[in-house]
């Protein structure tokens, strides 16, 4: 039976085969663009950083100082993992291996490059997880379960695993709050949270909450170092179907050629777009965001405040940062 140390040495581990200049890094890279046009070169390359930066062993110890040192229990979790970006489902995975759990994974095919060379990194430098992880097709009869899909899927799983103790994910989003004092190197920063992923990510910004009397001008034109997204065919596809249902029907918007910005109370705008808001005082803002609570991921601004993020760092997660704020780790030891 592993301990607790065993897991950090295997994730720290891993955490050195992610750096994307790593021998044998460049092949997965390619493959996994090949599979998946989404996952290009350099959001790939993002994303391995960002895991490589923080699957040291420090900061994996300091996570899981609360983790008894062994599972003297272990449960078989089925993850139902999604691929909308690169390795979305990997900190579920790393979860129950480190609380000493068995993980039983049902692959995005999206995302099934990257996941299985993570995982294959895993066994070959501690043959013993090969008995804590198995691959599935079917995640049936699990003692627990970390699910995250679609608001439909999500309608699935709830029913499917009703009887078991379980996390599920729905569709969420990422807004900004913008009070109009933000420097050009804020909004560039912000422009990267609406782009990082082509905004695939539940994480990324896709609703603006901006003062009423706010010019837009500025903010899109610190977006233009992303102006190459219009290069993908799959995001500029997008583009022009969006461009074209809007020209359609008269709907007033902005066009920057690679990004369509439209007035709109909603917060899922169409890939490719971006709605905004305007709002009078703080009390008006405060009243939306608490009624829209459910269905934010993260909140992005300059403003001091313990539950915002700041601007540039939305796709830049830690260990602690869970989805939709459950403790994940909390769930899983204490089943």
């Amino acid at each position: 039976m592993l301990s607790k140390s065993d897991f950090i040495q295997a994730f720290s581990h891993l955490g050195t085969k992610l750096i994307p200049s790593t021998s044998g890094v460049p092949a997965v890279m390619e493959e996994a663009y090949l599979k998946n046009n989404w996952f290009t070169t350099e959001n790939v390359a993002f994303c391995l950083n960002n895991w490589s930066d923080g699957l040291d062993e420090d900061n994996l110890s300091q996570w899981l100082e609360s983790i008894p040192a062994q599972n003297e229990s272990p449960k078989t979790i089925g993850i139902i993992m999604a691929g909308n970006i690169p390795m979305v489902g990997f900190h579920d995975l790393l979860s129950v291996l480190c609380s000493g759990n068995r993980a039983l994974v049902k692959l995005s095919d999206k995302d099934e490059v990257l996941m299985k060379y993570c995982i294959n990194t895993l066994i070959s430098y501690k043959p013993e997880l090969k008995d804590y992880i198995e691959i599935t097709e079917r995640v049936a009869k699990p003692d627990g379960l970390i699910a995250t899909g679609s608001n439909n899927s999500a309608r699935y799983f709830e029913y499917y695993f009703k009887e078991i103790p379980h996390i599920i994910r729905k569709n969420r989003t990422s807004v900004a709050i913008v009070t109009g004092n933000e420097t050009v190197e804020e909004l560039n920063a912000l422009a990267d949270d609406i782009f990082q992923y082509f905004g695939l990510g539940c994480r990324n910004v896709t609703k603006l909450y901006v003062p009423a009397d706010y010019d837009l001008v500025p903010l899109l034109d610190a977006t233009s170092h992303h102006a190459e997204v219009a290069n993908h065919n799959k995001y500029a596809n997008n583009t022009t179907y969006h461009r074209a249902i809007f020209l359609m029907n008269l709907t007033k918007h902005l066009d920057t050629g690679y990004l369509l910005v439209k007035e709109d109370e909603k917060l899922h705008p169409p890939l490719s777009c971006l709605f905004y808001q305007r709002y009078s005082d703080e009390k008006e803002l405060n009243e939306w965001l608490t009624a829209s609570n459910q269905e934010i991921q993260a909140i992005v601004s300059h403003l001091d405040s313990p539950n915002h993020i700041p601007f540039g760092k939305a796709q830049t997660p830690g260990l602690s940062d869970y989805a939709d704020g459950v403790n994940t780790l909390k769930f899983l030891t204490n089943l």
